[in-house]
């Protein structure tokens, strides 16, 4: 054993990446793969968010900006959280902190509530960041069973929750499944939260991506636009306990750029400043001012491309197994039939054989039966992996 090794920390050690390393290193033998793996948008970022960006560094706008954000991103991010759900974040009770991706927002949050020992709730399956947090921390994760509609309600985290419980993590549309929570959904999980004193964050990275069938709330004074259900739309005591995360990396094909925010109580806000301050110190300033340019991008042609792959993905393997209906994002969480008797690593790695990559459910899940796959991917490309997917599944 390398010196080097006995200087390594439990939380470092404790971070496993070995299932998704595998697949992206056998991946990496294959000269042309059906690349249905990647989680992130298959469109480049727009023109006016691009031009924005090269004007911020023209016009030098590339030093450090204040912890809590520039101007002009928090003043456009404010002007939308007004819209959206009527919440005041220039002052009071909610606060804005900008953010690196909505990972450093996460990041950030579980290190201003969670002391060793602490506990959080997650639902199963689940981003893989999720439970990294309490290895992270030297906090205790609590797995929810989300059943096979892959849903995190009121009722199912209700028993794991206990006096040393901080947080419950929400995440609408959610990675891996594409689900989005209906409202009674995030009502009662909101409430439940509220009367045990526990935090509610709410995980919406992908909330621009939603399907029409998902889209039944009216946002805050405009009665023609509609947007999925929200723990943070609830209004009232409802949404006093909600941490909002968003993003602008899934949204406008910009991951790369590291741009997100957390909006809510004031006091947990102040919190995570000062954690930013002392490590990433602030958001990249130059993709800040670039995101302004967002607010007037219609990103709608890109949700109606990904709805139609999506539509395709159940038309094609729905007939040969089961999986909970994508409302939003860009993934489907797809079982593999127990007829063929392999787990979702065994599956995976059987697809590599055939030219297409997907993740295993393992990674997301302590259960390997499940297979993800990302519709961020050409239509043509898409449909061919579809067909060895579902020829593979058939036996």
């Amino acid at each position: 054993m390398s010196w080097a090794q006995g200087l390594i920390a439990d939380r470092a050690r404790g971070l496993d990446a070995s299932g998704i390393r595998r697949i992206f290193d056998l991946g990496a033998k294959l000269a042309d793969p059906i690349n249905l793996s990647i989680g992130q948008p298959d469109f480049p970022v727009p023109d006016a968010v691009k031009a924005a960006a090269i004007d911020a560094i023209e016009s030098d706008l590339n030093g450090y900006t204040p912890t809590q954000g520039a101007h002009a991103i928090r003043e456009s991010v404010t002007a939308s959280l007004k819209r959206d759900l009527d919440w005041d974040v220039d002052g009071g009770d909610r606060s804005l902190l900008i953010t690196s991706g909505t990972s450093g927002a996460l990041v950030l949050a579980a290190m201003a509530m969670l002391n060793p020992g602490d506990r959080y709730v997650i639902g199963d399956p689940y981003f893989v960041l999720y439970p990294a947090l309490a290895s992270l921390t030297d906090a205790r994760v609590d797995l929810c069973d989300t059943g096979d509609g892959l849903r995190l309600t009121a009722e199912r985290v209700e028993p794991l929750l206990t006096e040393r419980t901080k947080f419950v993590l929400h995440n609408s549309p959610s990675n891996p499944g594409g689900v989005v929570s209906t409202r009674e959904e995030c009502a009662e999980l909101a409430e439940l939260c509220r009367s045990r004193g526990v935090m509610l964050i709410s995980d919406e990275i992908y909330d621009e991506f939603v399907f029409d069938e998902s889209r039944t709330d009216v946002a805050a004074g405009d009665a023609a636009w509609t947007r999925p259900p929200s723990a943070a739309r609830l209004g009232g005591d409802a949404s006093d306990g909600v941490l909002l995360i968003r993003g602008f990396g899934k949204t406008y094909g910009l991951t790369g750029w590291r741009m997100g925010y957390a909006a809510g109580p004031t006091p947990l806000i102040e919190q995570m400043a000062k954690l930013q301050q002392f490590t990433y110190v602030c958001a990249p300033s130059i993709a800040q001012h670039a995101c302004v340019a967002c607010g007037d991008v219609d990103m709608s042609r890109h949700v109606a491309e990904y709805q139609a792959r999506r539509d395709l993905v159940l038309e094609r393997l729905s007939p040969v197994t089961s999986l909970p209906t994508p409302g939003g994002a860009f993934y489907a969480f797809v079982k593999v039939p127990e007829h063929l008797g392999m787990s979702g690593t065994a599956f995976a790695e059987a697809a590599i054989e055939r030219n297409v990559l997907t993740i295993p459910g393992g990674v997301f899940s302590q259960r390997d039966d499940y297979i993800r796959l990302s519709f961020a991917a050409p239509r043509a490309r898409l449909e061919a992996g579809l067909e060895i997917i579902a020829d593979m599944m058939r036996g």
